[in-house]
């Protein structure tokens, strides 16, 4: 008993943190630029005269800068400082991404989404950083899991009210990019994290952050991030709304409610990692996740029946609660504070790399085969994941 109230009372201490609900701001615009225009694409595309194949490009084009500039901005948090880097970040994100509303082709849309991908490619790295700056011990993996609960309610509520604005019009979605603005001031006036202390030169440091990314565990753990945003940006929010709008003639409103569901059981799933780490390794919490995605994407192109859906949502929303923290914390527990912010930048440009290429490359096999193969295709990239688990993970 006594054990359990003092780390109910840490838990306590850990919510009335001030600079744990900055980095859920900093989480929930990194996490808007896709998860709040992921139900209007089948509504962008009629409306832009472009393909179901060509409007994945507006998720690539977002992510496609992190891929390059992550680790960029990585460095430059450890050598210059976190809020350097993450300030401007947020004000290019909300400027550029609000001008997306003004596009006038789908052309300028692409430029003024890259641009707002230069200002998203920091965020989603950073945040990790400040949590392993902040917080160590149960408590990370606990503040980790209330992070992945707000990226959860966030991937839920964005594709919702996205899915609301574009029954006003396509652009309307883009609005909440302004959101980002008043993120950035946030950080400015209310974070109070360590600042890193860089003594080594520029050589020296990167040959340290070089040498702890080269262990099997971590090139697996990397690995099962790619495989995992693949699956999320390609199979999940690019052609699961194409399948609701093939299959079922959905609005962009009921695909966004859809959306949501598995992000509310992946906010209540990783909300509780905390506990389950207690009980089960990280590496089989990996595993099961992996299992799991099987499953889900097997289920998917054979339900004929739209509320029938509701199981594997729920399946996908479990497995990613209990996947992504866990990942995020075995990687965040391997990179020392003098260089953990170009470590896990170097996770958010594969992370970048799965979320840029799973809509491209489910297009193709989209485009070759139909919407059921799709789906199987993805259910092969989840099996992967397994084998992955087992042989460079577990």
């Amino acid at each position: 008993m006594k054990n359990a109230r003092i780390t109910t009372e840490k838990h306590v201490s850990l919510l009335k943190d001030k600079n744990l609900y900055v980095i859920f701001g900093v989480t929930l615009s990194a996490v808007m630029g896709v998860a709040s225009i992921a139900p209007a694409l089948p509504k962008m595309g009629r409306v832009l005269e472009v393909s179901n194949q060509q409007i994945g490009l507006l998720i690539t084009m977002f992510t496609l800068p992190g891929i390059f500039l992550t680790p960029v901005f990585g460095v430059l948090a450890d050598r210059i400082g976190r809020k350097a880097v993450l300030i401007p970040s947020l004000f290019l994100f909300g400027i550029s991404g609000t001008a997306c509303a003004y596009a006038t082709d789908f052309s300028w849309l692409l430029i003024l989404r890259f641009l707002q991908g230069i200002g998203g490619a920091s965020l989603g790295a950073l945040n990790i950083t400040l949590i392993g700056d902040l917080y160590s011990g149960n408590q990370r993996a606990t503040a980790m899991g209330y992070n992945s609960s707000v990226l959860s309610i966030g991937t839920a509520a964005y594709p919702a009210i996205g899915g609301a604005l574009a029954t006003l019009g396509w652009f309307f979605p883009f609005y909440l990019s302004l959101l980002a603005i008043p993120t950035g001031l946030f950080v400015l006036m209310v974070l109070q994290n360590p600042e890193p202390s860089n003594g080594t030169t520029l050589t020296e440091y990167l040959k340290n952050v070089a040498g702890s990314i080269q262990s099997t565990k971590v090139i697996g753990l990397f690995t099962a991030n790619f495989l995992t945003f693949v699956m999320l940006y390609g199979g999940y929010l690019t052609f699961f709304p194409i399948l609701m709008d093939e299959r079922f003639g959905k609005s962009s409103f009921v695909i966004g409610i859809i959306l949501s569901g598995s992000s509310f059981v992946t906010a209540l799933t990783s909300s509780q990692l905390g506990k389950l780490t207690a009980r089960f390794s990280e590496p089989n919490l990996i595993l099961t996740a992996a299992v799991i995605y099987i499953s889900v994407f097997l289920i998917i192109p054979f339900t004929g029946n739209i509320w029938m859906l509701l199981i594997p949502i729920a399946l996908f929303g479990v497995a990613q609660g209990i996947n992504i923290p866990s990942v995020l914390t075995l990687l965040t527990h391997q990179a020392p504070t003098e260089h953990r912010a170009a470590f896990l930048s170097v996770n958010w440009t594969v992370i970048r790399g799965g979320q840029a290429l799973g809509p491209v490359l489910l297009g193709t096999i989209y485009g070759f085969w139909d919407i059921t193969g799709t789906f199987l295709f993805t259910a092969g990239l989840a099996l992967l994941f397994v084998v992955i688990s087992l042989l460079m993970i577990k």
